[in-house]
């Protein structure tokens, strides 16, 4: 226990989410104060008038810090301190700021490649990439965990919530209604980079997702092993006995050898000769 450590709110939070938090509040109110600031932010799709290539590197990383609007904000911001304080907790916080970093990215260049296909100029802006990345993760990991949602007092399984938020998204994203500029396949991008990522890390892991799943799919195609059954009598041997009795064996047979070496075959007693008979049936394949 650091006795050091000073005592608020934002002390109780990961450091990673901590900062991603802060960071957000802090640009949302530079754009606030200075509005124009947004533009030198955002991610702008590869035929808008505004990409230059050189600026897109820095552009991949400012667009996930930027949002526009309070709600837009606060929203993005719970859905953080939710779940990635959880998954921080468990992760640590590299891994943890490694998988929002790619998932954020990743579903900026998800959003590139749906602009450059559908001819779409609007630039992007917001977390909800990497957040949705997040929410992936945590019901991946702790998918039969109890949430509810806001005005539906039911509980849902985080496995069950994720997968049905992703349904929605791939459906609203192919909708295309009029006056809709949420940037829905940016969402469904953090996801796909996230699931990819999760199971890169865990491809080789026992407890990882990835592994039981692998290993339940290619069950389903392997023959069931029948059991050995084994029964024991009344007189069951220790081990320590057992081994005493093999190591005698052993060692007559090798005695056998020796005499049968240094005097021929035919000096063994019928006793010896049944010995060793025995012993060479017992080790055929």
């Amino acid at each position: 226990m650091n006795l050091y450590q000073k005592p608020g709110f934002l002390n109780s939070i990961p450091p990673v989410t901590r900062n991603i938090l802060i960071i957000n509040v802090l640009v949302w109110l530079a754009c606030y104060v200075f509005e124009p600031l947004w533009f030198y932010l955002a991610l702008f799709p590869v035929d808008s008038l505004y990409f230059i290539p050189y600026q897109l590197p820095y552009r991949l990383v400012t667009f996930m810090f930027t949002q526009v609007g309070f709600s837009h904000l606060f929203f993005n911001m719970f859905a953080v301190y939710m779940f990635g304080r959880v998954i921080e907790s468990h992760w640590g916080a590299k891994r943890f700021l490694t998988y929002y970093m790619v998932c954020g990215i990743g579903s900026g260049l998800i959003q590139l490649l749906v602009c450059y296909l559908t001819g779409s100029v609007s630039p992007t802006i917001g977390a909800s990439g990497a957040v949705f990345g997040i929410l992936l993760a945590f019901g991946m990991m702790f998918p039969n965990v109890s949430l509810y949602l806001m005005f539906i007092p039911i509980p849902i399984k985080a496995k069950y919530f994720v997968i049905g938020y992703g349904l929605i998204e791939l459906y609203m994203g192919f909708a295309n209604r009029v006056g809709d500029n949420v940037a829905h396949f940016a969402h469904l991008g953090g996801m796909l980079f996230g699931i990819i990522l999760i199971l890169y890390w865990g491809r080789n892991h026992y407890n990882s997702p990835l592994y039981k799943l692998k290993s339940k799919f290619f069950g389903l195609f392997k023959k069931p092993e029948k059991k050995m059954k084994v029964t024991y009598g009344d007189n069951r041997k220790s081990d320590y006995e057992y081994n005493a009795g093999k190591n005698q064996e052993n060692t007559e047979i090798d005695r056998i050898l020796d005499k049968i070496k240094k005097s021929g075959y035919n000096c063994l007693s019928e006793e010896e000769k049944k010995k060793l008979f025995d012993a060479s049936n017992k080790y055929k394949q």
